[in-house]
């Protein structure tokens, strides 16, 4: 009994290498199997990530941009896209914003412009338009066009139906050497004054010109000029120097109540050389 005790011990004790060999085979095998579930898993969250990469960023480079502009009132978008569009800028990434501010601002309504680009895909662009301070009209081809001109003497073109020629707070000014001058271009010199003065007076809470019809730019014989104002409900014409202002504007109209009561025949009043006198 002792013997076979022995044997089965001893064969029981035999197992016990090879019962750890499974074991540790079994352990080997999981490993791999967890290995290459991970390198499963990573390789999934790479090809999620490319294709973000490529659908989120890649694409949006490589496509048109998403152009947004800001601070217009006349100017409607699709014209100033299609401005843009002239370049042939593909893409985002070949969007050159200097160009696109170059080819913005020779809009002759367009004062300032400021292109800035957002990674991946967009665009954005401020423009700060010219404000008209008075209109005039100019003969082009055989077409008589209607010009604006804003309070540094430049002159531009409204092509905007959002832009009343009729409005009474942009005086029509006439007889200004505009023959020569194209868009985009400024006055001379000794006509700027006059643009800066009607400004001053266009931004007072009273409508002065909304009582004037037409200011005319009269040459003198000195190489400056005078001026004739055609008030809207009187027949009579005003004479004036080149000074505008407030003043000088509420002392034709009193003048011109004068004139209703004691000179209802005059045509023309000359308010020149500080004196008043009726033709």
């Amino acid at each position: 009994m002792n013997d076979i005790t022995v044997d089965i011990n001893d064969f029981f004790y035999a197992k016990k290498p090879v019962r750890k060999a499974v074991e540790e085979k079994r352990e080997e095998v999981h490993d791999v199997k967890f290995t290459i579930i991970k390198i499963a898993a990573i390789l999934l969250a790479v090809l999620v990530l490319a294709e973000i990469v490529i659908y989120k960023v890649l694409n949006p480079l490589m496509t048109a941009p998403v152009l947004n502009f800001s601070g217009t009132k006349y100017l409607r978008d699709d014209v100033l896209a299609a401005k843009i569009n002239e370049l042939e800028m593909k893409s985002w990434f070949s969007f050159d914003a200097d160009k696109a501010a170059s080819a913005l601002s020779s809009i002759s309504s367009v004062e300032n412009v400021s292109v800035r680009k957002q990674f991946p895909d967009k665009v954005f662009i401020e423009l700060t338009e010219r404000v008209p301070v008075a209109k005039s009209i100019v003969l082009a081809n055989g077409v008589s066009e209607s010009v604006q001109i804003d309070k540094n003497g430049v002159v531009f073109s409204l092509k905007s139906t959002s832009f009343d020629v009729q409005d009474s707070s942009v005086p029509l000014i006439s007889g200004l050497p505009l023959e020569n001058l194209k868009e985009g271009m400024r006055l001379p010199q000794k006509y700027r004054a006059l643009m800066d003065q009607i400004s001053t007076i266009k931004d007072l809470p009273q409508k002065y010109f909304a009582a004037i019809s037409e200011i005319q730019v009269v040459p003198n014989e000195y190489g400056n000029y005078e001026l004739t104002l055609y008030p809207v409900k009187s027949r009579v014409r005003v004479l004036t120097d080149r000074v505008l202002n407030e003043e000088a504007l509420k002392y034709m109209l009193v003048v011109l109540d004068v004139a209703d009561a004691i000179a209802r025949n005059a045509t023309e009043i000359d308010l020149r050389y500080g004196v008043v006198s009726f033709r």
